[in-house]
């Protein structure tokens, strides 16, 4: 579906390095169903951006933007603009990637801005409307598997003022391997995109 001028804008964000995986995969069901649903989506591949891990100059606490000057300088103006989220990740070590826990790091200067400042980039009328879905697959066959990543997720809604709103998992892919021998969870992710492309649209 073609956006259209006032569509709503959707960042999905793809956490693992691989473009054509088994992550990539679902999220990319997400974004066909956001798009269904007629949101405007941008796919970024945290993995293979230029971010440097946060380096503590604490710059942020008294300024909009941070001192070190890459990627996330323009990232910072999309997550200021958009409407929704879609995070999807692999478990790596009980929590996530590292890449994507550098990314999320760097949103200390929304920490300050909302924490530190008073002065939250994101008013309270927009982040009653803004909503994250999570994605994520892991290996190993434990009811604890996706705890320490959905922290780290959730900690990161809130500094943005984009709220942990809904969840597709799948463990086990150890045994599983190809997530396309699972299609209800493909099938889920393409619903909870759509799902979220129509409560952003509404």
């Amino acid at each position: 579906m073609q956006p259209c001028i006032m569509s709503k804008k959707v960042i999905a964000l793809l956490g693992s390095p691989l473009l054509e995986g088994n992550t990539a995969r679902l999220l990319d069901e997400a974004i066909r169903g956001a798009e269904d649903a007629g949101c405007e989506v941008e796919k970024i591949a945290v993995a293979h951006l230029d971010v440097a891990p946060c380096m503590e100059i604490f710059y942020c606490m008294e300024n909009e933007t941070c001192r070190i000057k890459d990627d996330m300088i323009e990232i910072y103006d999309k997550f200021r603009e958009m409407d929704g989220l879609i995070l999807a990740t692999p478990v790596m070590t009980m929590g996530i990637p590292g890449k994507l826990k550098a990314f999320i790091d760097r949103f200390q200067v929304f920490y300050m801005a909302k924490y530190y400042r008073g002065e939250s980039f994101i008013s309270p009328e927009r982040r009653k409307r803004r909503k994250m879905l999570f994605i994520s697959i892991a290996g190993m066959n434990l009811p604890t598997v996706f705890d320490g990543a959905k922290m780290t997720v959730r900690a990161f809604g809130e500094i943005i003022d984009c709220p942990y709103w809904d969840e597709v998992l799948r463990n086990d892919m150890d045994t599983i391997q190809d997530i396309r021998t699972r299609p209800e969870v493909m099938e889920a992710a393409y619903r909870k995109g759509y799902e979220l492309g129509r409560l952003l649209v509404q």
